[in-house]
């Protein structure tokens, strides 16, 4: 089978190393990709935004799966423009990805259909949303509606805190994503992530995980994409994961299809697990970065069949394995991020880092090869440093003698990625 993978960041590294381990793979393409995933794929000058252009080149080329990596073409609708061509896609239909696409659509079907997850009220109207802050108080959590690169969320622990998330929001900071929002009550307790397939009518648990969203120790300073995860997640024990699947990711799966717009792909939950059980943060509507760094490096099998069983509507338990060792992921980012940074320094040393400790592997999120064959960074988020080892210490131990190996003085990272885990 040939496969097109479309994106180029860490995420997409992962997939790219495991869709080459897939015997049912014969050729691995991607578009645009980046400098580590020219290691397994075959890159191509094509934008994920040109989705006829996609489509054209998957159909003239004969490409058995397209897998499609980051959220904004599947909120365009690729799958749905692929689809249409006759290739098949890996991914939500538009309809479907609204899931992501609209924190009020998800909300609205949460409350239809009995989903656990915060109370909340959406708005377009400023003086109406700031009525509603004074009236319910402080903490409160202030959601711009749309796509906005994760940065659209605000905790705010004050009323003025919130009242001006507001003003930002409506004002435009994130233009048409900010045009509603969604406004939701403080939900106490750990955070952590479930990820599940589903193929429209059946959802498989793939994983657990738990990510570092802040950009300092100790979750200290703004929200990033995110500076590291691990994998499993060991707050999510069994009972919690079943309550989650069960109460949460299969009941949203049955209201897509109820509501004629069913599910296929990978849904990303972002689980508040508080005192009355999990309850549901937001969707995503495909794989987390820098969650797949760890997510995949622990699945036995081939991922490639997986994901087209997903897309064919014949997904079953059994095709999931996990390597039960823990998977750790630091993430390496320019000196600035998530503000201003610097592009085009060398970095040296990625060979030294895979051999500085056992199962390490080293994948690329924002990087170029200059005519030189020099490694630059090209990105806020440049590298993501995942080992795995016989527990969380283990595998912390090892990310980080891979880490401390790569030579590069305009990046930097945070030196508690697992303190949860690791105690």
């Amino acid at each position: 089978m040939k496969v097109l993978l479309i994106g180029s960041g860490g995420r997409e590294h992962a997939l790219a190393r495991a869709l080459e381990a897939s015997a049912s793979v014969s050729y691995l393409c991607a578009a645009p990709g980046n400098a580590g995933i020219a290691e397994h794929a075959e890159l191509l000058d094509l934008d994920p935004a040109d989705m006829d252009g996609i489509a054209a080149f998957a159909k003239a080329e004969g490409i058995g799966l397209v897998v499609i990596g980051p959220e904004a073409p599947l909120v365009a609708g690729l799958a749905d423009v692929l689809e249409a061509a006759g290739v098949p896609a890996f991914g939500p239909s538009a309809a479907a990805a609204r899931l992501e696409g609209s924190k009020g659509f998800t909300k609205d079907i949460c409350a239809r259909y009995g989903i656990p997850t915060a109370a909340y009220a959406r708005f377009s109207d400023a003086g109406a949303a700031k009525a509603y802050i004074r009236a319910q108080g402080a903490p409160i959590v202030v959601k711009a509606d749309g796509l906005a690169a994760g940065k659209g969320v605000v905790v705010a622990m004050t009323e003025a805190e919130a009242l001006e998330a507001v003003d930002e929001m409506l004002g435009g900071r994130f233009g048409s994503a900010g045009a509603s929002l969604v406004i939701e009550e403080f939900m106490e307790g750990e955070e952590a992530s479930l990820f599940a397939l589903s193929d429209g009518t059946t959802a498989i648990l793939l994983g657990t995980a738990q990510d570092h969203k802040r950009v300092g120790d100790g979750d200290t300073g703004p929200n990033t994409g995110g500076m590291g995860a691990y994998s499993p997640a060991p707050c999510m024990a069994p009972e919690i994961t079943g309550r989650a699947m069960t109460e949460i990711v299969q009941r949203t799966v049955d209201a897509m299809a109820a509501e004629g717009t069913p599910f296929v792909g990978v849904l990303y939950a972002g689980l508040m697990l508080t005192k009355d059980g999990p309850k549901l943060v937001e969707y995503n509507v495909r794989f987390g970065d820098p969650e797949t760094q760890v997510l995949l490096p622990r699945l036995w099998g081939d991922l490639a069949q997986i994901l087209l069983a997903a897309r064919d509507g014949r997904l079953d338990p059994s095709m999931i394995e996990l390597d039960p060792r823990t998977a750790l992921t630091v993430v390496l980012a320019a000196k600035g991020y998530p503000g201003d940074y610097a592009r085009g320094e060398e970095i040296r040393g990625l060979d030294t880092a895979r051999a500085a400790a056992p199962d390490v592997i080293v994948f690329h999120a924002g990087t170029k090869t200059d005519d030189a064959g020099r490694l630059l960074s090209n990105g806020g988020r440049v590298l993501a440093v995942t080992a795995l080892g016989d527990g969380p210490a283990e595998a912390q131990s090892r990310a980080y003698a891979a880490v401390d190996a790569i030579d590069w003085p305009g990046g930097f990272c945070r030196r508690d990625i697992g303190w949860r885990a690791v105690g």
